[in-house]
Parts: structure tokens; sequence; C-alpha cells
């Protein structure tokens, strides 16, 4: 072999593995990805059933059943010590024109404040949007809570009776924990959005949030934790007399 030959051929060589290494780095990362908004499903559904497990501090089901969104954020924790900087990433859901909950749409929340109370621990949020101006605002992939949408601490107590004002004075409906521990959260200035990213990994390339939210997207199979829990929650389980199971696939192929 001449050297010209074996320059040529440790290049190839060279370049093969690089190809290799670089092939295997993206699909490590794909798959972390894929896990990583599969967890965040999960841990939505488990934070549901574990604040809904709590009958004094639990979501009133009144609250529940009239819901017309429901997002929650999984551990937020803050991110600008001093400035009530906040960060977040969860799922979100809205009741369709059928009654039925729609497939879950991944959010990020950015901004507010948790308050002294809380210290600086992660925080696990969920947001109840109570009526169609609400709505109609988290269709819009971005809204300011507080400007966009009026938010107020949501009542507490499954049992709480509905003689309240609460529909009136709020779109939003906040309820948080932290370490078990139940207080209240000022969301105020926070901005909601779509999770563009995370939206591509679940259905595989990017779908606008009206279209998830609106129900013309149906949901993946990993969505059922959360789409269970809050159907359990809701009503809408007893109302239909079964879960329905997930499709696997979008409604139009992209």
């Amino acid at each position: 072999m001449t050297r010209n030959s074996f320059s040529v051929t440790k290049s190839l060589l060279v370049l093969g593995a690089s190809l290799l290494v670089f092939s295997s780095i993206a699909w490590c990362a794909e798959d972390k990805d894929v896990s990583d908004i599969d967890k965040r499903l999960d841990a939505s559904a488990k934070v549901l059933d574990e604040i809904m497990a709590t009958p004094d501090k639990a979501i009133p089901d009144k609250v529940m059943r009239d819901a017309k969104c429901i997002a929650v954020i999984p551990s937020m924790v803050k991110i600008a010590v001093g400035f009530g900087g906040n960060h977040g990433k969860g799922v979100a859901t809205c009741r369709t024109e059928a009654g039925r909950w729609s497939a879950p749409a991944p959010i990020t929340i950015t901004g507010g404040s948790w308050g002294l109370q809380l210290g600086g621990q992660a925080v696990d949020v969920i947001m109840v949007v109570t009526n169609e101006d609400g709505m109609q605002h988290l269709l819009h992939s971005k809204f300011k809570v507080g400007a966009d949408a009026s938010a107020a601490a949501g009542p507490v107590g499954r049992d709480t009776g509905a003689d309240t004002d609460w529909k009136m004075k709020a779109e939003v409906l906040t309820y948080s924990r932290a370490r078990g521990i139940f207080a209240g959260i000022d969301l105020t200035g926070a901005v909601v959005t779509q999770d563009k990213d995370e939206t591509r990994i679940l259905y595989g390339s990017f779908v606008p949030f009206e279209e998830i939210l609106s129900g013309k997207v149906h949901p993946k199979a990993t969505s059922e934790p959360f789409l269970s829990a809050v159907r359990r929650y809701s009503g809408q389980a007893k109302e239909h007399g079964a879960v329905i199971a997930p499709e696997s696939t979008t409604a139009a192929s992209r």
C-alpha cells in the first residue's frame, strides 16, 4: 500500500468512527428526550393523585367537575435568587366540545413568586382554568397570568360546597405543594407558553396548541396515566362509564 493510499484509508476510518460516535450521541439525546416527556406525564399524574388524596387540602370536586382546562407543573423551581424568578415544565389538557379531555400539551411557565412560606424548595403546581375566557387565553399558546388571565389561590377541601364566588373572581385557580406542605402561590406575572420542543418529541412533529387542546389530536399511549387521573377526579370516568383508551397517532399525518 502506498503512503497516499494509507493516508486516505486512515482518514476514512477516522471519519467513520466520528460519524458512529456522533450518531450514538444523537440517539442517546433523542432517547433521553423521549423519556423526559414520559417522565413529565407520569410525574404530573402522581402530583394530581397525591394532592387529591389529601381530603382537607385537595381541589374541591366541584372545581374539578367544572374545570375547562387543567395544567400540572411538577417540581417548579426557582431560577433567580432575590428576583422571584421561577421556571417549570408541565402538561395541560382541556375539555373538548364533546366533553372529553384533550390530548396533553407540553407547557413551560416562567416567572411569578412562591412567597416566603415556601422557601427555596421545588414546588408542585396545579392550575385550573375555570371558564371559557381563561380557556381561550390558554389556547393562544401564550398568556401572562394576572394580565391576560386573572388568577387566585383556589379553595381547598374535597367536600367544599359550590356556594363560593371563586368562579367569578378568577379565570385560573392555583394550587401548590412543597415537600408535602400546601401553601399559596402567587403566579402573577408568570408567562405560560407551549413547549414546542417537547411537543415535537411527544407527537413526532410540531402541532399548534389549539389543535392539541381542542381535541384534534389523538393522545399517545404514554399520556394515559395523566389523562386517566384527570378523568378520575373530574368525574368524567364515571359519566362515560369507562376510560377511553388513547390512540397512538395524531389526527392527521404530519
